[in-house]
């Protein structure tokens, strides 16, 4: 199993107890140090942060996949939403989970038992701030993650932007 995500503590950890579950385990920072590895080892299965320097766990998911149609690949992220989650499937991914994530919820996952991505009714309609939240972590996803280049294509400062980035999302 291959572990990629620039957040060291909970990357160790999840190493860690994927290893005591007798998982073989390699754990990567970033995309570049994965791809890097993967030129003599292909990994069964990874679990990717969406959200990293370098190149984004979408990038590397397509990489992966490039590499070994066969890899089955979880992305995790911080900033769940809905447009991110509709991208790392049609890319590949046979799930997305929102961190923090156990080890249980990651190996449900995998067989496609993972918990919903919001714990609302799906039809119900979402809040004002809750719909505002999706829209900037789409725009940012399309950028790259680039906060400059988001801000000019929401008509925002960059500040102003930085700051609502800093913000819990809305639950509804």
């Amino acid at each position: 199993m291959l572990i990629v995500d620039d957040d060291r503590p909970f990357r160790e950890a999840l190493a860690a107890a994927f290893a005591r579950r007798g998982y073989e385990v390699r754990a990567c920072a970033n995309a570049d140090e994965a791809l890097a590895l993967c030129a003599t080892w292909v990994p069964e299965r990874a679990v990717l942060d969406l959200r990293m320097p370098g190149p984004s766990g979408i990038e590397l998911l397509k990489a992966l996949k490039r590499i070994d149609p066969n890899t089955e690949v979880v992305l995790l992220t911080g900033y769940g939403s809905i447009p991110n989650a509709v991208e790392a499937v049609r890319a590949g991914a046979a799930n997305y989970l929102t961190k923090p994530a156990e080890p249980d919820e990651v190996e449900a996952a995998f067989r496609g038992e993972a918990r919903p991505l919001r714990d609302e009714d799906p039809q119900e309609t979402p809040s004002l701030d809750r719909a505002s939240w999706e829209h900037i972590q789409r725009v940012l996803t399309d950028c790259n993650g680039n906060i400059s280049e988001a801000a000019r294509r929401l008509g925002l400062h960059r500040r102003t932007l930085q700051r609502k980035l800093q913000k819990i999302p809305a639950r509804r």
